[in-house]
This record gives structure tokens, sequence and C-alpha cells, in this order.
């Protein structure tokens, strides 16, 4: 492909406000609500019941075996479930009635394999590879405003699609000087799509220079604090009003746990703590609005009711997620709960899917977001017409 000069020198603008100025160049869309949605995809198949303790079913000890999650790793959440101690802000906003579980579910799929179901997961299709794009950016469409952002080195499948979506990824590029940057924005000041995108870029590095530190504006953590910086990146972008982001996601690896699981410390929990202490950097970050967020975190499927022989779990079905926001009605673990005695697993191995996951994110798109749900099981969800939208996630 062969490009004309202007193209080269756009394309090169746009990376210069992306890369030294530490942030996407945005097109500052014009959005028609204030709300905002972030979805963070745990990518792998989370240990629902590692995560969010059954401990009140009389089969819980007997179904897990090496499995069960001591006492003192657990934060009660009511008299039935407790959270794993590793998710330590998620319990305490559990706690502020802001977030919400949703226990034994799964998306339509029922086979094990991680690429069709994360595929699943991200296009909200019935079948795996029968969208080339994602339920988020469908959704974004839909709401006839605003941009998208997908936060990490690639866009995924769910943000992928006709919708307008930018990408910020930390750099590893040395900071540019103040120099430099002002002989950039001289250089393009009279071209109006260039001088655009830099004063965008700038706009939002600049708001309050005093406000965060240059690591934390250009998410340069490395290590376990990586996530959590690109999270509180996350929440300064989609907390500043005019940047017109709405929606945005981002990927956590690291919960294929085979081989030694590590419940209360270990792979498992070291995982868990990477999620609580990223939720919590962005629920900081994002300041008040907060109060126009929800958070929700999916992942593909779960694992076994049982553990293997290598101190881990095995690929399983429904697992478990949450929805936290300033406006969730949370303090709850919502809907049926299928039980964990053998006659009540599904294959007879893995917790039952009872809740479909489409049915929590339609009611987030509707009650939250205010799209209609009669369109949702065509345009957003197909194959979905008869799984409702879950209601009263949200406060009046």
């Amino acid at each position: 492909m062969s490009l004309s000069r202007r193209d080269f020198l756009l394309r090169g603008g746009m990376l210069v406000a992306a890369g030294a100025f530490g942030g996407p160049a945005l097109a500052l869309a014009q959005a028609q609500t204030e709300q905002r949605l972030f979805v963070v995809v745990l990518r792998g198949a989370l240990d629902g019941l590692a995560a969010v303790v059954p401990y009140g079913d009389r089969s819980y000890g007997d179904a897990r075996g090496a499995l069960v999650l001591p006492d003192p790793a657990r934060i009660r959440l009511d008299s039935f479930y407790a959270m794993n101690a590793a998710l330590a802000s998620l319990a305490a906003l559990y706690h502020q009635k802001q977030l919400l579980v949703l226990h034994a579910t799964a998306t339509p799929y029922r086979s094990r394999s991680h690429f069709d179901g994360q595929d699943i997961l991200d296009s909200g299709a019935v079948e795996a590879h029968a969208s080339t794009t994602g339920w988020l950016n469908r959704a974004l469409v839909a709401l006839r405003g605003g941009q998208g952002i997908a936060i990490g080195p690639s866009v995924p499948l769910l943000l992928q699609g006709p919708g307008d979506v930018t990408s910020w990824s930390p750099s590893v590029l040395p900071a540019a000087t103040p120099d430099l940057l002002a002989q950039v924005v001289h250089l393009y000041e009279a071209d109006p799509l260039l001088s655009r995108a830099i004063r965008d870029a700038e706009m939002l590095r600049s708001e309050d220079p005093g406000s965060r530190s240059a690591a934390s504006s250009r998410g340069g953590a490395r290590g376990p604090q990586a996530f959590a910086a690109m999270m509180r990146r996350a929440g300064e972008l989609l907390g500043d009003d005019r940047s017109g982001l709405r929606l945005g996601a981002i990927e956590l690896g690291g919960w294929d746990t085979h081989v030694a699981q590590g419940l209360d410390r270990g792979r498992l929990a070291n995982a868990m703590q990477q999620l609580s202490s990223g939720i919590e950097a962005f629920e900081q970050a994002l300041g008040a609005a907060w109060q126009q967020t929800a958070v929700l975190v999916v992942t593909e499927f779960g694992r076994t009711v049982k553990g293997n022989g290598t101190g881990g779990s095995d690929h399983g079905t429904a697992t478990v997620a949450f929805l936290m926001g300033g406006k969730v009605a949370g303090g709850r673990v919502i809907g049926d709960w299928p039980g964990l005695a053998s006659h009540q697993l599904y294959q007879e191995r893995d917790l039952r899917p009872v809740n479909d996951l489409r049915a929590l994110q339609k009611g987030v798109l509707v009650e939250h977001l205010g799209l209609v749900e009669g369109a949702l099981g065509d345009a957003i969800f197909p194959g979905s017409a008869g799984v409702p939208a879950l209601r009263g996630l949200m406060q009046a």
C-alpha cells in the first residue's frame, strides 16, 4: 500500500501525539450520554468458586476438596458467600453497596477452548467466529456519539467494528522534552488535521500538570504494578469530560491455573491482587466520574469444581462476573444458585451455568447506557431474543 506524503505526515503526527504526549490522539467526540462503561476481560478462565466462595453450600467442602479456601483468606459478604481476601477492594465496594456479583454464569459457550470461548465472550455471538465485530463496539454505534478506547497494545475483538475507537498503551519511548514538544506543535500548527490531533493529546496530558507524576501519565510502571498503572491511566482518560470517551476495555491475563493454583497465596491470589489494585486505582483516577461509570469484569468460562493432581483446576463452564460503579445497586449476589452436590454439577464436573452472562450485559446497556432492550437481541447480542435483560442493577 502506497502512502501520500500527507498521509505519511498525518500518521506520523498521530504517533507523535500518542507517544510523545503520553495519550491517545482523540477526536474529542461529542457524546450524547455522560455514562461510561468499562469492561475488564480476564483472559484464561477465572475460578469463580475461588473468587466468590459459596461457603454456605453444604456440599462446598466435599466438592472442592483441596481447593477449599481457608477461613482466614475469606471476607464474608453474607451468610452464604465470601470474597477471596485477595480481592479486598472489590469486597470493600460490595459492602459500600457499589458492587454486585452474578455467580454461576456463562456465555452460551459449552466447550472448553480458550480461543472459542474468548471469541464468543468478545463478539457476543452464539457461536465462535460468527462475527468479526465485538458487542461493545456495536453498543458504541448504538449510542450514536462518543468514542471507545482499548487500553493495551492491541484492540481486542470486543472493541473492533465500525464504531469510533482509539487505543492507548504505555510508551516505551523516553519522555519528550518540552522544547521538542513545542517544536512539533509549531511545525504543524498550520495543518488543521495534525495540529488538532496534537492539541487534543496535549490537552489530555497537561490538563493539570501537577496532578499526577510522569510515570502515572505515561503508565510506565512494570511488573505486578503495571496493570494498576494502566487502570489508573484509563480512569484519567475516561474521567475527562472533554475526551468524549464513553466505552473502554482492558485485558488481564494469568487466570489459566492448571498447576499450583494458589488460592490464598501463589498464582491465583497474585492475579486477584492485581485485579483488586487495578480496580482501586481506576476508581481513584475517575474521581467524580465514578458516579457515571459502570465496570464489568468478565472471563470466558470457569474451572472445574474439583482440583486436579497438580494442585490446579482445569477448564470448566460457569464462573462469576462482577458489576461495580458509583450508581450500581450493589451489596448483593444475584441470580440463581445451582448447588455443588455431585448430581447438581454440569457434566458431573463443573459449576452448572444457570445464569446467562448476556442478561447482565444487556441489563447494563439498558439501565446504565439507556439503550432500548428490544434492539439488543438483533444488533448487539444476535440470537439472544429469549434472554431478557436483568433489571434493578442500577440505583434509581
